[in-house]
């Protein structure tokens, strides 16, 4: 159990955060590989593919199969209430190289009294210690880019509109509710009573005089986690991190899926583009949508434009297409 107590300033100074490096690093712990919101399971699974097939030595060695540690400086606090990649990034290149080595340290020796267990460095991740903290951060920002293009940069404007449509839900519950009600409706592994915030966890953690906490929706976490500064050398308040579970939001971020009927006359691909043209859409849009490559979905908008089943016109240097059984 994670206790996190803080007091009326404190909850005052407390704030939501959209993190698109957050996303990202979750899926390097163990519930990346288990998604828990269905809306989100082909993203996660094509974030870890890209991960497994991408040259990315640093992040791969540092992502988990079981239980362990993640550094936190591969996702710094959020400046703001939504930065953006490049921003987050340019936090992670710039870490102190001394920040860098101290969670080396956290990661291969853990934290036995708080439940955190050790685990020997990864032999990527000794090599990548052997130029200092600051190279390591420059060649983690630059894997986290490189990882963010191949599997999260298609995908982010859908996924970003979900998160922001859930801190305005919870804005609501604030106003009209308050603190208490609206963390104790966030998630059953939740709980605040007394001034103090509680996180099921295997870690046991308790800090007092917390002086704020900055919490963030995901759409990749299936359960809440309370990430709190293992280095203990800075003053750097915890993140709470909760999976989104509004269906009728999430559900926006899943593909369109077709009919069963029209899946079997047309097959599942070019069925779930059909169905994905409600409203106009390119290319790229339409291959961040259903999670394919831009040559699949090229290759079969033209089939279907040939068929007649979808129309195409030019707006400005995009070409939009538009499924004809949307006109009817």
């Amino acid at each position: 159990m994670i206790e996190l107590t803080v007091d009326a300033a404190g909850l005052a100074r407390s704030r939501f955060a959209v993190s698109p490096l957050s996303e990202v690093t979750a899926t390097l712990l163990p519930w990346g590989l288990q998604p828990s919101p269905e809306s989100a399971a082909l993203w996660v699974a094509r974030a870890r593919r890209a991960l497994r097939r991408a040259r990315l030595p640093l992040l791969s060695a540092l992502a988990l199969d079981g239980p362990g540690y993640v550094p936190d400086f591969l996702s710094p606090l959020p400046s703001g209430p939504s930065p953006n990649i490049e921003e987050e990034l340019q936090q992670v290149r710039r870490t102190p190289p001394g920040r860098v080595l101290a969670e080396m340290q956290a990661l291969h020796g853990g934290r036995p009294r708080n439940g955190l267990a050790g685990s020997d460095l990864p032999q990527e991740v000794r090599r990548a210690m052997t130029g200092g903290g600051g190279q390591m951060a420059r060649q983690a920002a630059d894997e986290l880019r490189r990882y963010w293009e191949l599997a999260f940069a298609p995908h982010w404007e859908a996924a970003e509109a979900v998160l922001h449509a859930e801190v305005n839900r919870c804005a609501g519950v604030l106003v009209r509710q308050g603190a208490a009600k609206l963390f104790n409706s966030l998630h059953p592994g939740l709980r605040w009573a007394d001034g103090t915030l509680h996180v099921e966890s295997r870690l046991r953690i308790a800090l007092s005089d917390v002086p704020m906490i900055v919490v963030m929706p995901s759409l990749v976490a299936p359960r809440p986690a309370a990430h709190v500064d293992p280095t203990r050398n800075e003053d750097q308040p915890p993140t709470l991190v909760y999976p989104v579970r509004d269906t009728v939001i999430a559900r926006a971020f899943a593909p369109a899926k077709p009919s069963t009927e029209m899946a079997q006359l047309l097959g599942p691909t070019r069925s779930g583009l059909l169905a994905a043209l409600k409203q106009p859409a390119s290319t790229t849009e339409l291959a961040a949508r259903q999670f394919l490559s831009p040559a699949t979905v090229s290759y079969h908008l033209g089939i279907l434009h040939r068929a007649g089943l979808v129309t195409r016109s030019r707006s400005g240097r995009s070409v939009l297409y538009h499924s004809t059984s949307a006109d009817t």
